[in-house]
């Protein structure tokens, strides 16, 4: 069991390590520019990012549970239709948010009071590299299907190859053409389309089997068009709280003043860094929980729990004294600015207890998406910020800095006591 689930989580891993170190180089091109308004514009531009994407995040976690639980039915037609339908999805959802992005940044920017020209620079930031939203999309569905297909390889290709071409662009932009949060967003943007174009043609190399003719009759069947609707509406909307929440964080941190915007957006890199991380076995949760609820099976459900949250616990044992013993060191690396360094230091304590405070949230979230029960990720997600996250921020007895950090970390760990009450009664009962 741990040689396949390891077979699974250790392709995403690798692959899913590269996404916060673009973010980690993103944050450091701009952290060794000769002011921190750089720092503040990729923070508040990756803001607006995080609500469109992980918004949309269902494209992929969807995908991910649907195609699992159809290749645990053995049903190939109905592999073939999910690709279709949430590919058709994608690029109609990248085309719209292209057509209304300039409302969209307009929006965003203005829910924060961060200084003119922070704002200056995240908006041409947004504004390049909105144009990506197609090909980023796509790539969210053929990596959920590849993983549903308990494929983990060709997405780890795609994510590697994905972030080297854009760390190499960001680079020769930013250094090279002498640009500054521009050159960030170019290197994004160029490196999205290619990555699509090598996802898509990892399909017809792999799986040209699965690239039948579907009738559109089929491929818009309504009872599967509204069961995938129910399905990823309600991740949609446990998605969009997740996202309310991280975009509060940046919000806040904004209001405050632009040093402590600059100082959390670096310390959030940890906590996206381990996030990222976790999430290998997180995805292959998704495609075994998944194949579990295609073969109807309580007794392989629960093992496959076991023994996922158990590799779960030692990651977050080893980040906790990664960070502990290395945190100010990967802080110095990150930036190079004493203002941000003298700050960041201080608040180190929150990113050490970050990893075993939040890891049962991400196992969890693994398991319930493969099993496709999205209604309980939905309202265990709400009641999280209702009853936690919100209350501790505004009623704390501490300080406005220290009180957001807490208030984040108390609705991680609420995520996972919350859903893994519920565990019984959402998964466990509809199995044989």
């Amino acid at each position: 069991m741990n040689k396949r689930i390891l077979k699974l989580a250790i392709p995403n891993i690798i692959s899913n390590i590269s996404i916060p170190l673009l973010g980690m180089v993103d944050t450091a091109l701009m952290g060794h520019m000769d002011s921190l308004v750089y720092v503040g514009a990729i923070a508040l531009g990756t803001m607006v990012f995080n609500f469109i994407y992980w918004g949309l995040g269902f494209l992929r976690m969807g995908t991910v549970g649907f195609t699992a639980q159809a290749k645990g039915a053995n049903d190939k037609k109905e592999i073939t239709r999910i690709l279709y339908r949430a590919g058709l999805i994608a690029l109609i959802a990248g085309i719209v948010i292209i057509a209304i992005h300039p409302f969209i940044i307009q929006f965003g920017l203005g829910m924060t009071s961060a200084g003119p020209e922070v704002k200056l620079y995240a908006t041409e930031y947004f504004n390049i590299r909105i144009w990506a939203a197609p090909a980023s999309l796509l790539i969210l569905v053929l990596s959920g299907w590849f993983v549903g297909m308990h494929n983990t390889i060709y997405p780890m290709i795609i994510s590697i190859i994905t972030n080297i071409l854009n760390i190499g662009f960001s680079l020769w932009f930013v250094y090279g053409m002498d640009m500054k949060s521009e050159g960030v967003a170019w290197g994004t943007l160029i490196s999205q389309y290619l990555s699509a174009f090598l996802g898509i043609a990892f399909i017809f190399f792999k799986y040209k089997p699965y690239l039948i003719k579907v009738l559109w009759s089929r491929l818009l069947d309504s009872q599967a068009l509204k069961k995938f609707a129910n399905v990823n509406s309600d991740i949609f909307i446990r998605t969009l709280g997740i996202i309310f929440v991280f975009s509060f964080f940046t919000i806040q941190s904004a209001n405050i003043n632009d040093r402590i915007l600059a100082v959390n957006a670096i310390l959030f890199q940890f906590f996206i860094f381990f996030s990222y991380m976790l999430d290998g076995f997180a995805n292959a949760a998704e495609a075994l929980s998944g194949e579990a609820v295609g073969m109807n099976s309580k007794k392989i459900m629960l093992k496959y729990t076991k023994y996922l949250f158990g590799w779960g616990l030692i990651f977050s044992l080893l980040f906790t004294f990664a960070y502990a013993f290395f945190g100010e060191q990967i802080l110095g690396v990150i930036t190079n600015n004493q203002e941000i360094l003298e700050t960041a230091q201080t608040m180190m304590f929150w990113v050490i207890m970050m990893p075993l405070v939040s890891f049962s949230a991400f196992m969890w979230d693994g398991i319930f998406i493969g099993a496709t029960a999205s209604k309980a990720m939905r309202n265990t997600m709400i009641l999280a910020t209702v009853i936690v996250f919100f209350p501790l921020y505004y009623f704390g007895p501490w300080d406005l800095i220290n009180r957001l950090w807490i208030a984040f970390m108390a609705y991680m760990f609420a995520r996972g006591l919350f859903l893994g009450l519920v565990f019984n009664s959402s998964i466990l009962r509809k199995l044989r």
